[in-house]
C-alpha cells in the first residue's frame, strides 16, 4: 500500500469548460484505483479564489478531498502535508516548486503524466477485468542521463523512483 499525495488542477489540466465535472470525474477514478490496488489516495485543489474560509477536508469513498482555505493555494497545504513527514508520500505533481520539493525531503515525486498513465492503464485493466500489463523496467532507458559512479546502477532517487511505480 502506498500514501499518494496529488496536486489535483495539475493531474486535471486546464482543458475543461466544467471544471466541477471534470474533479468530480477524477475523484471516482482515483476511488476506483484506490479500491483496486489498496493505496491511500489524498488530493489536493485549490481553493484561493473560490474557497471556504477554513481548509475543508471530505472522504469520499477511498479518497481523501482537500481544498485549500479562500487566498490559499494547494501548493502551500501540499508543502506542510510533506513537511510534517507524517507519511512516506509518493507526490503526484508536475509543478516544478512541489515536485523539487519532494525529492529535497527525501520523496518519491512523479509528474502527472506518469501516474495518469499508471491511472489510466489500471482503469482500462478495472474495465477489461484483467491484470495489468507489466511495464518495462526503468533501467533500460536510453534516454537516462548518465552520471559519475556505476552506469548500470540507478540513482537513489531513480531507484525509489522505479520501486513507487512498481507498486503503482
Amino acid at each position: 500500500m502506498a500514501n499518494i499525495l496529488i496536486d489535483g488542477y495539475n493531474l486535471i489540466g486546464i482543458a475543461h469548460r466544467d471544471f466541477e465535472k471534470a474533479r468530480q470525474d477524477l475523484i471516482v477514478q482515483l476511488d476506483r484505483y484506490a479500491g483496486r490496488k489498496r493505496h491511500s489516495i489524498t488530493i489536493v485543489f485549490d481553493g484561493w479564489k473560490n474557497g471556504q474560509a477554513a481548509e475543508t477536508h471530505k472522504r469520499l469513498g477511498d479518497v481523501t478531498v482537500i481544498y485549500s482555505s479562500l487566498g490559499e493555494k494547494a501548493d502551500s497545504v501540499i508543502k506542510n502535508m510533506l513537511s510534517s513527514g507524517a507519511k512516506p508520500w509518493i507526490v503526484v505533481s508536475s509543478d516544478r516548486e512541489i515536485y523539487d520539493f519532494a525529492r529535497k525531503n527525501y520523496l518519491v515525486a512523479l509528474k502527472a503524466d506518469e501516474f495518469a498513465e499508471k491511472l489510466g492503464s489500471t482503469l482500462n485493466a478495472i474495465e477489461h477485468d484483467q491484470e495489468e500489463e507489466p511495464t518495462e523496467d526503468e533501467d533500460c532507458d536510453p534516454q537516462r542521463v548518465r552520471k559519475r559512479g556505476n552506469p548500470n546502477k540507478l540513482s537513489r532517487e531513480d531507484k525509489r523512483k522505479s520501486e513507487a511505480l512498481k507498486k503503482l
